[in-house]
C-alpha cells in the first residue's frame, strides 16, 4: 500500500446561511413577548435604533408592504454599503433632516417617553411576578415545629421530610435505616418509625407513605361507614380493584358486587399523592400574536396582535453624522456597522409580519369547519401543504408556527393544534385523527357497561362509521385519553348473573 503526501485541488458545494438570514429566521421564531424582549435588547445595544410613535399597522397596511420600491428617493430604507464610496447614500441623507444637534454625542441617548415606558415595563414586571409558593417541606417543618415532641424524634422527623419530593406525591422512598448511621441499635430503628409516625399526621393526610397502599390506610378514619371493609381491601385486593376484578374479591372476600363497588367509590374520594398539591407548576403567560375575528359578512379576518412591538427607525442625528467631514473613520466605520445592523432588525420584523399574516390566513383558510363547527370537524393538515401555499420552505412554516397562539372564536389555540394527521375513509375521504378520538370517546361513553367494547370492537364500530383503523391504533389512543380497558370498564353489577 503506498502512501504519499501531496496538494490536491477539489470542487465543493457547499451551503452556508448568511447572518442576515440567520436572524431572519430566528425573529420569525419568536413569539410575541420574546420578541419584545429582543427589540429592547437591540435598542440596547444600538444606539442608531429608536422607536418612532405611528398608528397601528393593520392588515390592510400588510399589502402596501409590497409597494417599498414606489416610494420616492427620500422614503427607500438607508443601507450603507461597504464597497464603493456610497456618494448616492450620503446625497439621500442630505435631505433627510432638518433639526440636528450641533455636537456630537457618542452616548446613548433615550426620549423621555422612552424612558418613561421601560420604567413601565420593568414596574409592570415586578407587579406580575409571582411570589415564591410554600413548599412542601417549608409546610410540614412549620407544622413539626409546633409540636412538644422528643429532641431525636424531631432530628429524626426533619430527615424524614427533606427526603420527600412533591413531584412524587410526597411518598417517603429513602428506606428508615438509610436515614440512620451505619451502626444504628434497634432503639434507634425504633424511635425512626416513631419519627416516621409522627410525620404522617402532619397535614396533608397520607404524606410520606412508603406505598400506595399505606398512603390509603393512613387517610382512613374509624367513622367511615365502611371503614373494617376498606382497610381490608386496601390491604389485601388493591390490585385486584384497579384491575377491576371484582367477582375474585367478592370469592375471596363474602362480600356483594354492590358493596365492593360502593367501597371502590368511596376510596376514591381518597388522595392517592397528598403531596402534589404542593408542586410547583409553571402556567406560562400566553399573549395571542394572531387574532381570528369575524367580519359583518361573516368572513374570517387576521390580525397580527403587534400593536406593542415598537415601530422602529434609524436615529436622523447618526444619519447626518454619517455626512459630517469631521466624522473620523472609525467613527464612520462603527456608524455603518450599527446601521447595517439596525436595518437588518427592522426588514427582519416586517418579514415576520408578512409571513405570520400569510402563514395564518392558510391555516385559517383549510380548517374553515374547525371554526365554524367545532374540533370534529377539524381535518387533515401537514406543514408541507401551507408551505406550497403560501411559497416558503416547510421549516419557514415550522418557525411560523411555533409557539404562537391565535385568540378565536373557540378561545386561545397554539397555531400547531391546526395540523393534524389523518386517514381516509373507504369513500377516499380525508378524516382527522382528531375526529376519530372524538368518535372513539362518543362509542365508549355510549356503550353497555355490562358487556363493554373491545378494542377490535372498537375498530369495527369506527369502520362501520367509514374510518378504517388498525386495532394497534385504537390501542394507543384509548391509553392516551386516558380510557380503561373494556375489563376495567365493566359494570359488574349490571353483568348478567
Amino acid at each position: 500500500m503506498r502512501m504519499s503526501m501531496g496538494l490536491q485541488a477539489r470542487l465543493v458545494q457547499t451551503q452556508k446561511l448568511a447572518p442576515r438570514m440567520i436572524q431572519s429566521m430566528e425573529i420569525l421564531q419568536l413569539p410575541m413577548l420574546a420578541l419584545q424582549e429582543r427589540i429592547e435588547q437591540e435598542m440596547n445595544e444600538n444606539p442608531l435604533l429608536e422607536q418612532q410613535e405611528v398608528e397601528p399597522m393593520g392588515v390592510d397596511d400588510l399589502d402596501d408592504m409590497s409597494s417599498r420600491d414606489n416610494r420616492s428617493e427620500d422614503e427607500k430604507e438607508l443601507v450603507v454599503r461597504d464597497s464603493g464610496d456610497n456618494s448616492e447614500d450620503f446625497e439621500r441623507l442630505q435631505n433627510m433632516v432638518s433639526e440636528l444637534p450641533s455636537t456630537f454625542d457618542d452616548s446613548f441617548r433615550r426620549s423621555s417617553n422612552r424612558m418613561q415606558e421601560e420604567a413601565d415595563r420593568r414596574h409592570d414586571l415586578m407587579a406580575n411576578a409571582q411570589s415564591r409558593p410554600e413548599s412542601l417541606n417549608d409546610f410540614l417543618l412549620h407544622q413539626l415545629a409546633e409540636l412538644d415532641i422528643h429532641d431525636e424524634v424531631e432530628r429524626v422527623a426533619e430527615r424524614i421530610i427533606s427526603t420527600l419530593d412533591a413531584r412524587d406525591g410526597g411518598y417517603l422512598r429513602t428506606p428508615l435505616a438509610d436515614l440512620l448511621p451505619s451502626d444504628h441499635s434497634a432503639e434507634d430503628y425504633a424511635l425512626a418509625e416513631e419519627a416516621l409516625r409522627v410525620v404522617q399526621s402532619l397535614e396533608p393526610i397520607g404524606i410520606a407513605a412508603r406505598s400506595l397502599s399505606e398512603c390509603l390506610l393512613v387517610q382512613l378514619r374509624p367513622e367511615f361507614e365502611h371503614f373494617d371493609e376498606m382497610h381490608k381491601l386496601i390491604a389485601e385486593h388493591l390490585e385486584d380493584l384497579a384491575a377491576n376484578r371484582l367477582p375474585q374479591i367478592q370469592k375471596a372476600t363474602g362480600y356483594s358486587i354492590e358493596l365492593i363497588q360502593t367501597i371502590r367509590e368511596e376510596l376514591q374520594m381518597l388522595n392517592p399523592k397528598p403531596g402534589a398539591a404542593f408542586m410547583e407548576t409553571y402556567v406560562p403567560n400566553v399573549t395571542p400574536d394572531i387574532i381570528l375575528e369575524q367580519d359583518d359578512n361573516g368572513d374570517y379576518k387576521i390580525r397580527l396582535d403587534d400593536d406593542r412591538v415598537p415601530t422602529l427607525r434609524i436615529s436622523e442625528y447618526y444619519r447626518r453624522r454619517l455626512q459630517d467631514p469631521t466624522c473620523s473613520n472609525e467613527e464612520r466605520e462603527y456608524i455603518k456597522r450599527k446601521i447595517n445592523g439596525a436595518q437588518w432588525l427592522i426588514e427582519s420584523i416586517e418579514q415576520r409580519r408578512s409571513t405570520l399574516t400569510k402563514v395564518a390566513e392558510a391555516i385559517v383558510a383549510h380548517q374553515k369547519k374547525f371554526f365554524e363547527e367545532g374540533p370534529e370537524a377539524i381535518e387533515p393538515l401537514k406543514m408541507q401543504q401551507i408551505a406550497e401555499k403560501v411559497g416558503v420552505h416547510v421549516t419557514t412554516v415550522s418557525r411560523a408556527v411555533n409557539d404562537k397562539w391565535m385568540q378565536t372564536p373557540r378561545g386561545i389555540i397554539p397555531l400547531h393544534r391546526l395540523f393534524v394527521g389523518g386517514t381516509q375513509t373507504e369513500d377516499g375521504e380525508d378524516v382527522a385523527w382528531d375526529t376519530i378520538r372524538l368518535k372513539l370517546q362518543e362509542l365508549i361513553d355510549n356503550e353497555d357497561k355490562s358487556d363493554p367494547l373491545s378494542d377490535e370492537s372498537l375498530v369495527k364500530r369506527l369502520a362501520e362509521e367509514g374510518m378504517t383503523v388498525a386495532r394497534r391504533t385504537v390501542t394507543k389512543y384509548r391509553k392516551r385519553m386516558g380510557i380503561p380497558s373494556s375489563r376495567q370498564r365493566k359494570d359488574w353489577s349490571l353483568a348478567k348473573k
